[in-house]
């Protein structure tokens, strides 16, 4: 993939204007690559100076190499966002490619709105699953065929109420019955979880092992976001807490009475 081509993917991609810095930071292997294969070399002319005066003189054109270097990164990336402008602004592209608040954005132009809302209004929102829903879906993808107490047992906790809302959104699907005693319902996943997903079938599902670190950051970064919370003040609600709950423990002055506590009780958000 050319240089050209990885801009291109990166500016789709953002969801915000990314900026040429940015876009460095990247690409900042290959655009020396491409200006190493692109260069000439030359030898500088030998000076004789003190072992001293050569180390500082060397740094200090290390220093400057390093920012030119940078700099012909930039004009590169510059005239390539160029290049890609123009080409969006034919009539044969929907998309185009404009400055936005200091960065790049690719969108849709503004002739093609009426055509691209009246399309997105049938679109199906995004899931939104919680971690339990997530689990419960994984253990299906993976083991299906698969039925609740099996679900329940992989996972140590009641499923039921998971799998209806899996059912719901039309993730996982009935598959028959289990020929075993009781013959409970049998589970799988289905065409909508693929789409969902990005999935051209279920030989392209992450390992185990890959999904379970993906659950875990997902896990630490649940309960970093439940135990600290700020408000509008920026001010978090533990903070808030410890505060009220030692004036709760205060006497008051005017009352002569003993100071009371009141139990703080934090709903967590809602989750689907």
């Amino acid at each position: 993939m050319t240089v050209k081509a990885k801009i291109e993917a990166i500016v789709y991609a953002a969801e915000e204007p990314v900026t040429i810095d940015q876009i460095l930071a990247v690409l900042a292997d290959e655009l020396s690559a491409e200006q190493s294969s692109q260069s000439v070399e030359f030898s500088l002319p030998v000076e004789t100076v003190e072992s001293g005066q050569a180390a500082e003189q060397s740094l200090s054109d290390a220093k400057q190499e390093a920012k030119q270097h940078r700099e012909r990164g930039r004009r590169r990336i510059r005239e390539v966002l160029d290049q890609l402008t123009a080409e969006y602004n034919s009539p044969a592209h929907g998309m185009e490619i404009r400055q936005v608040a200091g960065g790049y954005r690719m969108s849709t132009k503004p002739e093609h709105h009426d055509v691209v809302r009246s399309f997105a209004r049938g679109l199906k929102p995004p899931v939104r699953l919680s971690l339990q829903a997530l689990e419960t879906l994984a253990v299906i993808a993976y083991k299906q065929p698969v039925t609740a107490p099996e679900i329940s047992e992989i996972r140590g906790v009641d499923s039921s109420g998971v799998l209806a809302g899996l059912l719901a959104r039309k993730l996982i699907t009935t598959a028959g019955r289990k020929q075993v005693i009781g013959r409970p319902i049998l589970y799988k996943t289905t065409k909508d979880f693929l789409m969902r997903f990005g999935l051209k079938d279920l030989n392209e599902l992450p390992s185990i092992e890959e999904f379970e670190k993906l659950t875990a950051a997902a896990q630490s970064d649940l309960f970093a976001a439940s135990e600290i919370r700020a408000d509008a003040t920026g001010i978090s609600d533990a903070q808030t807490e410890d505060e009220n709950n030692h004036d709760q423990h205060a006497p008051s002055e005017e009352s002569g009475e003993e100071g009371h506590y009141e139990e703080k009780i934090v709903e967590s958000p809602q989750r689907d």
